[in-house]
């Protein structure tokens, strides 16, 4: 039994001293931000691991999206180990990455991305889970909702807000149009063009396509210096940021380009990036207020005129690959789509 116990007890030590040299040497290999290292700090990132470690639970929905050896389309696709946030702990870019971004929005004379990153993690959390906490949750069930015409009159906002996570993105509107698209809102996916002010319990999620984008998540938490890029402005130039402000990953941008849209379009839409951000940190998920209504328009469900379309004829994104993908993935069980009644 004494043997035993010290065998034990080895095993754990051993596990916990490989748990913080792990860490030691993801963070001082990886991090471009510079991080002093003091004893409290060591500890309390090892009780981080240790949590993480204990809390692991496995997946217990009915149909669970990581499973594998299900489609070999989805498994070529699919890679768990990409990142969908930005943290200061896998910031660094790998060339052809940093050099795909850059060609976007074709930005002229960017600012050196490590010194934004730098300043963006000043004034926004550099430490947070990238896969907000999945493995903690048995089954986190999340709501898509896009922004499509056939969400009016379809009833659907009970169902939306019975969800753990509801995301959604850009302009979306929620008041005045309740019944249809709910009232709930955990995540809110933006870029600068498209921001509008948020409830104080909505996550942020900045979409960057430029470095510029970056640079005004710092203006507008700070002095209010790059106020072309959103509307409206907030007292003293800064715009309404909600509390809590995410980063979505360069490197899932790509991702989600070279896997998913094969090359297809410029760069993937903010619909599509939304819905494989939600995949990687949810086990269910559900679309809403995706493709044309039930007419063929393709229109905003805040529109009167439904067959504007404008949004569908950007140049810039291949809306019909992109729907295919979605289409086929709720074929294969991994989501599931409602278009409206």
């Amino acid at each position: 039994m004494v043997t035993l116990r010290k065998r034990t007890l080895k095993v754990l030590t051993f596990l916990v001293l490989f748990i913080f040299l792990t860490s030691f040497f993801l963070n001082y290999s990886h991090t471009m931000v510079a991080t002093t290292w003091f004893p409290k700090q060591m500890v309390l990132e090892l009780s981080e691991n240790l949590k993480r470690l204990i809390k692991h639970r496995p997946c217990t929905c009915t149909y669970c999206i990581g499973q594998r050896k299900l489609s070999a389309w989805f498994d070529e696709r699919f890679n768990q180990t990409v990142q969908p946030l930005l943290t200061a702990q896998n910031a660094l870019l790998e060339d052809d990455t940093y050099r795909w971004w850059l060609r976007l929005q074709r930005e002229k004379k960017p600012n050196n991305l490590n010194d934004t990153i730098k300043e963006l993690f000043r004034v926004v959390p550099g430490n947070v889970d990238p896969m907000l906490e999945k493995r903690s949750v048995g089954c986190r069930r999340c709501a898509v909702v896009g922004n499509s015409g056939n969400l009016r009159e379809s009833s659907y906002g009970p169902e939306i807000d019975s969800h753990d996570f509801v995301l959604r993105m850009n302009k979306a509107p929620t008041a005045g149009f309740e019944a249809d698209v709910g009232t709930k809102t955990t995540h809110h996916l933006v870029y600068p063009e498209s921001f509008r002010e948020l409830g104080d319990n909505v996550s942020m999620i900045l979409v960057p396509f430029k470095t510029i984008d970056l640079e005004w998540v710092v203006s507008a938490t700070t002095t209010g210096s790059i106020s072309h890029l959103a509307i409206p402005l907030g007292e003293e130039g800064r715009v309404f940021l909600s509390p809590q402000i995410l980063i979505y990953h360069p490197a899932f941008i790509k991702y989600v380009f070279d896997n998913w849209l094969q090359g297809h379009g410029r760069y993937p839409s903010t619909g599509i990036l939304s819905v494989i951000f939600s995949m990687h940190v949810c086990d269910e998920v559900d679309l809403y207020g995706f493709g044309a209504d039930s007419k063929g328009n393709w229109h905003h469900y805040w529109e009167n005129n439904p067959s504007a379309g404008a949004f569908r004829k950007t140049g810039v994104h291949d809306a019909d690959f992109e729907s295919n993908v979605t289409a086929t993935l709720a074929s294969i069980n991994k989501i599931r789509i409602f278009k409206g009644r």
